[in-house]
């Protein structure tokens, strides 16, 4: 099933979104997580897009109004931002909300459907690979 991860603001406000697909209908924190970032970077990486809007800043990229730009296109790697997204998580980096109630363990096993709804809030600017 496709579930919609949103990147929302303390008020409410969407700013960014990525449908990931979910085979499982349990599924814990840290894989969330985890299959976010991985079809974050995949995407970006197959395509010819200048900017990265994903859940944490690679290194080498600047912060812009339009996500994270690069001088010049660069393949991301995704294990270093997978594992990045999970210390920032682990930090409170940003937080989870699963339908709206926060989720604060990386073990936390989640039942998911198609009306699931994954929300991020970043609260600091993060640094990953």
């Amino acid at each position: 099933m496709d579930l919609i991860f949103k990147d929302i603001t303390y008020t409410g406000e969407v700013l960014n979104e990525v449908k990931v697909n979910i085979t499982n209908q349990t599924i814990s924190v840290k894989e969330l997580i985890e299959a976010r970032v991985t079809v974050e970077v995949e995407h970006y990486n197959s395509s010819s897009k200048e900017f990265f809007k994903g859940l944490v800043k690679p290194t080498s990229a600047e912060e812009t109004l339009n996500g994270f730009k690069f001088r010049k296109k660069s393949i991301i790697d995704t294990e270093k931002q997978v594992l990045v997204a999970l210390s920032a998580f682990q930090k409170n980096g940003y937080f989870v909300l699963i339908n709206d109630l926060q989720v604060t363990n990386l073990d936390e096993v989640i039942a998911v459907n198609k009306q699931t709804e994954v929300s991020f809030i970043k609260l600091t600017q993060l640094v990953g690979g």
